[in-house]
């Protein structure tokens, strides 16, 4: 294969990638690859193929020398989230299918390997309907779109025969689309809080609005509706490292940095004020549109650390386990967002929405069990803590999910191609937010699966 044609493939990885991206520890995908996917997500100390550079990048130290694989590889998320509310009826997200495209080569030369692939990091979704209770009875349709995908150029180096470090440059981009409603009531508490402050001649009707408890706001910055959606890019790195204590056992450790993205901005975005209460000066019932810019502020992905081990307890059976630590309480404080237009005499609008995420603890365990030359059977379990306050759960990022239970396959053929599949199950979890927020319950459960298709030579 030429690397022409692996750099042609890689693009056209990426450029499905921008649009298709959800994920399950949190923000983040529960497995990067089926191989590692389906020994629960984990990756650490064992040569996962191009997943590796996503996962550890010492790892693709652990193959043959003189050796070259491309991968490409299909993820199918399909979410099911369910907002619910008392005496209301169920808001049941219409986003049940996303899709993650991903591609990879890499190469084994003497002590040094390297390569290059585009993944999908992590992202979350939702979509609701005009009718929803959680429009805040606006009549519009709410949604939210977040993703996070990465160009990964790794290098790993084998120090000793046992020892082997890693590391790779990423560069990152992210987008997100949003239609999110608030009650005035919502609002209100924001600027009571300082977290919502507004300037311009066109502010002089705000304060009213947060008072009109019937009263909605309503931003819209979404693909969905044309008003155009919010992008930006950066970069992040990785460091990783294996090392084999004796011939059955390696032990492997990774860091990923915290994302370094400069603000999402979206041009022509919308602000809208529904003033059902008649507070700005207008008759009940008006609809005061904005269009302008939105900024968001300091959006990051965050870091993640961690170590395992892979024990090949027979020729055919492998044993792995990880752990890791997701700092989500740095990167997900808060919601910042800043809004300005030129419309009502102009206006600027800064509001914090505040998060409160915790740190993530993540504990993967797997197998897989060489049943013939050609066939490999895998499975796993991946075990984490839900990363969301209730206090600050919203219906459009529930990224609540606890445990995953995996199963996979791989299967070699013609001696230089091989299959490898994924499913992944994961049972309902439940968030309330306390009674003086809305006492809202969602719901989320999810079935997702991977196949990957690699070519050796």
């Amino acid at each position: 294969m030429k690397i022409t044609k692996i750099v042609v493939l890689l693009f056209v990885a990426a450029v499905m990638v921008t649009k298709f991206a959800h994920a399950t520890n949190g923000m983040l995908m529960e497995g990067y690859g089926p191989i590692s996917t389906a020994m629960g997500g984990a990756y650490m100390a064992y040569d996962n193929g191009t997943g590796d550079m996503a996962n550890n990048p010492a790892t693709l130290g652990l193959m043959g020398e003189g050796t070259s694989r491309a991968d490409v590889a299909l993820g199918v998320l399909c979410p099911d989230v369910v907002a619910r509310h008392t005496s209301m009826p169920n808001a049941n997200s219409g986003g049940t299918v996303y899709y993650m495209p991903a591609a990879g080569w890499v190469k084994k030369q003497k002590l040094l390997a390297f390569g290059v692939g585009v993944f999908a990091q992590g992202g979350m979704g939702t979509e609701y309907k005009e009718s929803d209770w959680v429009g805040a009875g606006s009549g519009l349709p709410t949604r939210s779109e977040v993703g996070m995908g990465n160009i990964i150029v790794p290098v790993a180096y084998d120090i000793t025969p046992d020892l082997t470090i890693g590391g790779s440059f990423d560069y990152v981009w992210g987008w997100m689309d949003l239609q999110m409603a608030m009650p005035a009531g919502q609002m209100g508490g924001l600027a009571a809080s300082g977290n919502l402050t507004a300037s311009g001649d066109g502010a002089f009707g705000l304060p009213g609005f947060l008072r009109g408890v019937t009263n909605v706001g309503y931003f819209d910055f979404s693909d969905e509706s044309s008003t155009g959606n919010a992008d930006a890019t950066g970069w992040a790195g990785k460091l990783g490292m294996t090392y084999k204590v004796i011939e059955k056992l390696t032990l492997g450790a990774t860091y990923h940095s915290k994302t370094r993205l400069g603000d999402f901005k979206a041009s022509g975005a919308q602000m809208r004020m529904i003033d059902n209460a008649g507070t700005m000066g207008g008759a009940a019932g008006t609809t005061y549109t904005l269009t302008g810019d939105i900024n968001l502020v300091d959006f990051q992905f965050p870091e993640t650390y961690g170590a395992g081990i892979a024990y090949q307890a027979t020729d055919d059976l492998m044993l792995v386990a990880d752990y890791k630590r997701i700092g989500w309480a740095r990167a997900m404080k808060d919601f910042h967002m800043t809004f300005s237009s030129a419309d009502m005499g102009g206006i600027s609008m800064d509001m914090r929405m505040p998060q409160n995420w915790k740190d993530q603890d993540v504990f993967n365990f797997g197998l897989a069990y060489r049943t013939t030359a050609a066939l490999t059977l895998r499975a796993g379990v991946n075990l984490a803590n839900n990363p969301i306050p209730d206090n600050t759960v919203s219906p459009l990022f529930p990224a609540i999910v606890k445990r995953h239970y995996t199963l996979g396959a791989g299967y070699v053929f013609f001696k230089v191609s091989e299959l490898n599949a994924s499913l992944t199950y994961v049972p309902k979890v439940t968030s309330t937010a306390p009674t003086a927020l809305g006492g809202y319950s969602i719901d989320h459960s999810q079935v997702n699966w991977q196949v990957m298709y690699t070519y050796r030579f």
